[in-house]
């Protein structure tokens, strides 16, 4: 198996600690000379646009993106946790068109939110019922009010 070093290790690299550093190292040397040790721990990004790429824990918060094929191992980032992963999630390992060159291509995504409109039944007012004693004229209600007492 070819064991290969990306540019964007060794620049992210020496971006760490020197503590951080020298694990890193250390389980970069520990991967070159056996990748099936139980040791190492593999797991696979599962929200990477390239389905090749794979965290290798070096401790508690650093980890190692390396970029794995049935023939090749490449270093390809280290950093911390976060980091790192969101870097693998938003890359892909392509070859140049023209050079044929390896060449890692950042994927940009643009999240919109998109406001779905919410159609509200406009409330028309309610035409008004007619009055109880509308078509009855004020004498005719009269009427109906003699008592013994109030006759007019």
């Amino acid at each position: 198996m070819n064991f290969r070093i990306a540019d964007t290790f060794t620049d992210n690299l020496a971006k760490l600690s020197n503590d951080e550093q020298k694990a890193v190292k250390t389980t970069a040397f520990d991967l070159q000379l056996n990748q099936a040790n139980p040791g190492m721990q593999f797991h696979n990004i599962e929200r990477a646009k390239d389905l090749n790429f794979w965290s290798v824990r070096v401790n508690r918060d650093i980890r190692l993106i390396v970029h794995k094929t049935r023939d090749n191992l490449m270093l390809c980032y280290a950093g911390h946790h976060d980091d790192a992963y969101q870097w693998a999630e938003r890359r892909k390992l392509e070859t140049h068109p023209k050079t044929g060159a390896a060449q890692f291509v950042e994927i940009r995504e643009t999240v919109k939110e998109i406001t779905i409109p919410r159609y509200v039944d406009k409330k028309y007012p309610k035409e008004p019922k007619p009055l109880l004693f509308e078509n009855i004229s004020d004498d005719d209600l009269l009427t109906y009010f003699e008592y013994d007492g109030f006759k007019q």
